[in-house]
């Protein structure tokens, strides 16, 4: 084989990988991807440790034997997401195949996959969630924004102590709010966050970083289309009927388990690709989050009150 695909394939699978990381607004929750084992497959292993409280202590008989528990959920990659993109050999020759395909990968990724690996981490936050009963639903306003954040951030350090750093997830249509709040300007400061490689400067209250989200990508549910059945060729998603605006989403940084993994991407040059006289790209995204089942109680989700209606059909829509 004149071209050696394979190291093609390493270096975009390299690249897409950081791509990936820094610019998901989720990114940061893939440092806690190292609890889990993986070996292989769609599970993972997500370790749970419980231990005894503390005992009175015997001053002839000493200690009493506590009991440390070490165990796994066996957790599944539900997202198994992919794409194959043909480059013309006549328009992309192997002299520039690596900077045509570099540009076609990553604006793919970028505009197609983060948002979506973002809105399915969100949405699957605020699912697990509800089913723990650490949601709640507000109306927000410029008046009220200090208040409800504040209430919220007060009921996790209440359960958890005020040691953990805690990350506020917003919604970009939230956020303004902040700006024309009369109270919280006092109250907020600037300061780094650190996602991957990446260093940020964001803004923070009562020590806790606020990272503004598009707000399409902060809905409660979403339908993820195949891509083949009819209306559904482009692929993608789109809000699910009847999903809700997340407002923010509060949670230890620590807490999230994102996995993330880009399957060797696969290169066949035009001699090799059996199809068509084109390059050919194949694109794999395997995904999925966890909350551990002893960490619910360190996060809030606030979203809106009601799910918007949907616009009135135009004439001669079905």
């Amino acid at each position: 084989m004149p071209i050696n695909t394979l190291e093609y394939a390493k270096i975009f699978s390299q690249a897409l990988d950081k791509q990936m990381l820094a610019g998901a607004t989720s990114g940061w929750m893939e440092a806690n991807a190292g609890q889990v084992k993986y070996s292989g497959g769609n599970e993972v292993k997500i370790p749970m440790i419980s231990t005894n409280g503390l005992g009175d202590y015997d001053r002839d008989e000493g200690f009493k034997r506590g009991a440390v528990t070490l165990s796994y959920q066996t957790m599944t990659l539900t997202q198994d997401r992919g794409r194959t993109f043909h480059l013309d050999a006549m328009d992309v020759d192997e002299t520039n195949f690596v900077a045509a395909a570099g540009n076609v990968m990553g604006e793919f990724q970028r505009l197609q996959v983060i948002p979506e690996i973002d809105a399915y981490r969100y949405s699957r936050i605020a699912a697990l969630a509800a089913t723990k009963s650490r949601t709640s639903a507000q109306d927000v306003t410029a008046e009220n924004v200090l208040s409800l954040l504040l209430d919220d951030i007060a009921k996790i350090r209440d359960e958890i102590g005020g040691t953990a750093e805690l990350v506020i997830t917003m919604s970009g249509l939230v956020t303004p709010l902040l700006d024309m709040s009369k109270e919280i300007q006092k109250k907020l400061d600037v300061g780094d966050f650190k996602k991957g490689e990446v260093s940020m400067k964001v803004k923070s209250l009562d020590g806790c970083p606020i990272l503004p989200v598009p707000s399409a990508r902060m809905k409660t549910a979403y339908t993820f289309y195949d891509g083949e059945t009819t209306g559904q060729e482009a692929g993608g998603f789109k809000p699910a009927e009847g999903a809700k605006a997340i407002n923010w989403i509060i949670m230890p940084r620590n807490v999230p388990i994102a996995v993330s993994k880009t399957d060797v991407t696969r290169i066949f040059d035009p001699m090799t690709n059996q199809q068509a006289h084109a390059w050919k790209i194949d694109y794999r995204k395997y995904h999925d989050l966890w909350i551990p089942a002893n960490k619910f109680n360190a996060i809030m989700v606030n979203m809106e009150k009601a799910a918007q209606a949907a616009p009135p059909k135009q004439e001669g829509e079905s």
